[in-house]
């Protein structure tokens, strides 16, 4: 069942989102050589506290992590370790924030003197492919029409969209139907209704579309081991433009 959430729902969700928007700026701003990725998980948890908040992450079905680290060939869910950011990296900062019973999700990929240029368009395509999905999210669209649009965008500029791991429904729960894949039919699916609440978050690899969980049971590689960028926006389905709950 998709839930709809009433105005006081939304206003709560705007703290929560706001936060972990604040959050993923933050510590995507100390993602630099030689730092390590358990450090910018720390970071992250300690603004998360002061912020009088908890890590949405930390403990989710035995996640060990205060929040998503995940590094050049890492698609998702990797944990934050002894690993050093090093020149060259492309770092997926996923920031989940638990408060007063609402959930904030959002996620962005931070380029580390970055020069190769394909690199550099893989992330910058991985981004509009979610400008390209939000433009849909509007009431009266279908819940295809914003797959369609992330994947038409990752497609013709020569990548492939991930197809094992998908957005997703948020509120009082971190993960709630409907499902938002990053791939689909215009027209198709749930119609989009005001007071929806979804996390789109499309992920877009360099090669084949293929992946693989590795044996920590959690962090998700390409399996041709070629890069992969993760972008996420929770956004509010509203009677004209789509309202970005994770936008600073």
């Amino acid at each position: 069942m998709i839930v709809i959430k009433s105005d006081q729902d939304l206003e709560r969700m705007r703290v929560s989102n706001g936060i972990a928007a604040r959050v993923r700026d933050e510590v995507a701003a100390k993602a630099s050589p030689g730092v390590t990725t358990a450090e910018l998980g720390e970071y992250a948890d300690e603004l998360i506290r002061k912020a009088g908040g908890k890590s949405a992450f930390l403990g989710y079905r035995g996640f060990p992590g205060q929040i998503c680290v995940s590094v050049n060939d890492a698609v998702v869910h990797g944990i934050p370790g002894p690993r050093r950011i090093e020149m060259g990296d492309i770092v997926s900062l996923d920031v989940g924030v638990l408060i007063d019973g609402f959930y904030g999700d959002t996620a962005t990929t931070v380029m580390v003197g970055v020069t190769d240029p394909a690199v550099i368009k893989l992330v910058r395509t991985t981004q509009r492919a979610l400008e390209a999905g939000l433009a849909e999210a509007c009431v009266g669209k279908r819940l295809g029409d914003v797959s369609h649009a992330i994947q038409r965008t990752a497609e013709a500029a020569g990548f492939t969209i991930v197809r094992d791991f998908v957005g997703h429904g948020i509120g009082r729960d971190l993960h709630e139907e409907p499902q938002v894949p990053n791939f689909g039919k215009q027209g198709r699916g749930p119609l989009l209704k005001a007071g929806m609440t979804l996390a789109i978050e499309p992920m877009v690899n360099t090669g084949r579309a293929d992946v693989e969980v590795q044996k920590d049971g959690w962090t998700v590689l390409t399996k041709d081991r070629l890069p992969s960028a993760h972008f996420e926006h929770t956004v509010a389905i509203r009677d004209g433009e789509v309202e970005i709950l994770t936008k600073t």
